[in-house]
């Protein structure tokens, strides 16, 4: 009789612990993530990796429900509704005006952003040392750096007159982006052109009817309708020979000039761990944000040769990386 308690409580113990086991092999995460496509495609596939480094593998212990809204913020308020809708675990919002809206669009979902502008100034986080709330995540400098994108690309181009920008000044960081701009454009004596698009299709039209000769070159302001739709004003750029400065150097090995700025794949690496910690169940008003300065400055000289546009040895030696 002992024997067959003592195998009945065995039993009940390995049994106990295979449905423990099975629990943790099938606990799985779903991430809502939401951004304007193309080049922040990039970040994204940087949060990837860093999570594959934390030991979270794609398709296993977590899954991507991915969103891309292609430039369209109302698009961003619907999609950041509907996943909280679907009960994902949290949010994984890639640009500053991308996470507002999400913000907006939600209530309970904790929220892990990259923000090119200071996430406590438009009202994200009430500081970077203590978020506050369901928000927090990477600060990477963009916005602020328009002025000296610009300089560089004065001393590019010593004879740069007039610099065209395109942007929806409905956007905050935007509107901060090219009020940056002319600033730095008063101080070179350099006629900053804004062109204000407030959607995918007037970008397009704006782009087809640019003319030769309307500007000397090409600056990118923070703005992630925009930014989601570079590729468009790259073949615009090498069509009509202008030169074109831009925030992210990924964006150069495909036609782009010049890049000033962050790598946009390190911003998602280390975004990662904020999406770790949460699903393991640390709170985001605990979790202070990082900001993101190494900065690299990227030439393409394929795409020099192709506008006819030299660039001297001085610029060069300064370079963080090359493309010949």
């Amino acid at each position: 009789m002992s024997k067959n308690i003592l195998f009945l409580v065995s039993a009940t113990i390995v049994l106990i612990c295979l449905d423990l086991a099975y629990a943790q092999q099938a606990k799985v995460y779903r991430v809502g993530v939401i951004l304007q496509g193309g080049p922040f495609y990039t970040m994204v596939e940087g949060m990837r990796d860093g999570l594959k480094e934390l030991g979270f593998v794609e398709g296993k212990q977590i899954f991507l429900e991915i969103r891309d809204t292609r430039g369209d913020l109302k698009a961003v308020d619907e999609a950041a509704s509907s996943l909280e809708r679907e009960k994902v675990n949290l949010l994984y919002t890639v640009a500053t005006s991308v996470t507002i809206a999400a913000k907006q669009s939600t209530a309970n979902t904790p929220i892990v952003f990259n923000a090119g502008t200071d996430p406590s100034v438009v009202g994200l986080v009430e500081s970077f040392a203590k978020p506050g709330g369901r928000l927090t995540g990477v600060h990477f400098l963009t916005t602020d750096l328009t002025g000296k994108r610009l300089e560089i690309l004065r001393e590019l181009l010593p004879k740069l007159h007039r610099v065209v920008t395109f942007y929806n000044p409905s956007n905050a960081s935007a509107a901060e982006s090219a009020k940056q701009g002319r600033e730095a454009a008063r101080r070179l004596k350099v006629q900053f052109i804004e062109r204000h698009v407030a959607s995918v299709d007037e970008l397009q039209k704006t782009l087809l009817e640019f003319k030769v000769g309307e500007a000397d070159a090409y600056v990118d302001a923070s703005d992630a309708m925009v930014f989601s739709q570079s590729q468009l004003v790259i073949n615009m750029a090498k069509l009509k020979r202008l030169p074109t400065m831009f925030q992210e150097q990924s964006l150069i090995p495909k036609g782009g000039l010049a890049s000033y700025g962050v790598s946009f794949h390190e911003v998602g690496r280390l975004s990662a761990k904020y999406v770790h910690r949460i699903l393991m169940g640390t709170r985001p008003q605990n979790m202070p944000v990082e900001t993101v300065r190494k900065i690299d400055l990227v030439f393409n000289l394929r795409t020099a040769h192709d506008i006819g546009l030299a660039i001297g040895p001085d610029m060069l030696v300064r370079a963080d990386k090359v493309i010949r």
